[in-house]
């Protein structure tokens, strides 16, 4: 990030913040190298590569940074497929992983919706269309939890989605999951597995798998400024693959207001924290918010910059066709006292000019959390792009381009809430 975001000399802190901007082609340089560090999986070499990248950024910035670590599932998988006949598919392994060994698990093939018994079976689950993201969404655990009460032995899951493509879910780590092998299948692949489930043949479940616990971190850096409250503003970097749109995106607005902040040196004191775990139901952010987050007494306002801040539209004409402005499935959220000012920092935005009510019902991400824990005075944004939790949430589903007026905009909003 070059000298471009930085403040001018004896500028205010809210002329830094609002009137200096980066660049499309600083921001595309961002996700391109964000996009470098391949997948992001939480206390991976692409989650934790990226993660000393930033360490080393904000220091130079005069961050004073602290790792937090903690304890995360994974999976190193060296076979992921599902055979029936002649037709064999790879599959994503659904976390928390539960291998099946390298020979699989083999038995009838059946829809978990038939009125068949699933006795040793592997129940074939078909979501209803969606931008699928967690298996906290009961749509999607409910009828695997079914299956397995009805005696099957894995479950396989057609995630039907707006790209054909297999959509990873997030789970809990820290609540009981299925006990049984649970994978992920593409609807577009799917087709000759359901005609095979309806005849009830017989197939091969293969998920080999190492799987275990390793640490991963949340990246906490602050400057203290000498001032009573602390402005926190939290963005995830893990996820399933590697999530350019999903995460760099929102990762490099964050880095944008880290260093124009640095540089204005407001009336309050710095906290951006980049957090792992996200995939497991918001790990890393619980943490920093049960062990590390100043209290909301001491909190002038928390900044949250969600998923696919800034992802690209697509055209579905049969199929999918880049469009160059952004995917309107976004939405921002404030407590009651910013909600005027984001709808003015944010207007003409798709998506985010909707402003509504940071409450339980709106909020969505790490806000949620956020909220429940009693800090009053916060804006936050979420989404799903149509490529979210997928192989495919590459660099063409972001841009520098899109980047920018979500960076200027939450430049603008920190502006007006500065003392």
């Amino acid at each position: 990030m070059g000298a471009g975001m930085m403040a001018a000399g004896g500028a205010s802190a809210g002329q830094a913040v609002a009137g200096t901007g980066a660049s499309a082609v600083e921001l595309q340089a961002v996700l391109e190298r964000f996009a470098g560090f391949g997948v992001k999986a939480s206390g991976g070499a692409g989650d934790n590569a990226c993660g000393d990248w930033l360490e080393g950024l904000l220091s130079a910035q005069g961050y004073a940074c602290e790792r937090q670590t903690f304890d995360v599932p994974f999976a190193e998988v060296r076979t992921a497929t599902l055979t029936t006949g002649g037709v064999q598919a790879q599959v994503l392994p659904q976390g928390i992983v539960v291998p099946t060994g390298p020979g699989g698990l083999s038995g009838p093939l059946r829809l978990a919706s038939s009125e068949a018994g699933l006795d040793g079976a592997i129940a074939v689950v078909v979501l209803p269309f969606r931008r699928w993201v967690s298996l906290a969404d009961p749509t999607a655990s409910k009828p695997v939890a079914d299956a397995f009460a009805r005696g099957a032995a894995a479950a396989v899951l057609v995630t039907t989605g707006p790209t054909g493509e297999a959509i990873a879910l997030n789970v809990s780590a820290t609540k009981p999951g299925f006990q049984k092998p649970v994978a992920v299948l593409a609807p577009k692949d799917a087709e000759p597995f359901l005609e095979a489930a309806r005849a009830g043949q017989g197939a091969t479940l293969t998920v080999d798998a190492t799987v275990g616990r390793r640490p991963a971190y949340n990246l906490i850096c602050r400057m203290d400024l000498g001032a009573a409250k602390t402005l926190i503003v939290t963005t995830p970097r893990s996820g399933w693959f590697d999530c350019v749109a999903e995460r760099g995106s929102g990762l490099a607005v964050w880095l944008t207001l880290a260093q124009r902040l640095a540089a204005a040196k407001p009336k309050v004191n710095l906290e951006f924290v980049v957090t792992s775990g996200h995939e497991y139901i918001y790990l890393g952010g619980e943490e920093y918010l049960a062990h590390k987050a100043p209290k909301p007494a001491d909190t002038h306002a928390w900044v949250h910059i969600g998923a696919s801040a800034a992802a690209r539209d697509w055209h579905e004409l049969g199929i999918l066709r880049p469009l160059p402005s952004a995917d309107p499935q976004r939405v921002l959220t404030a407590t009651p006292q910013f909600i005027d000012l984001a709808r003015a920092a944010f207007k003409g935005i798709s998506g985010l000019e909707a402003v509504y009510p940071a409450d339980r019902a709106n909020a969505g991400g790490e806000l949620v959390n956020v909220i429940a824990a009693g800090y009053g005075a916060a804006v936050g944004l979420y989404g799903g792009h149509r490529w979210f939790h997928t192989t495919g949430d590459d660099l063409r589903c972001s841009s520098g381009e899109l980047v920018a007026p979500v960076a200027a905009a939450f430049g603008a909003m920190i502006t007006t809430i500065l003392p």
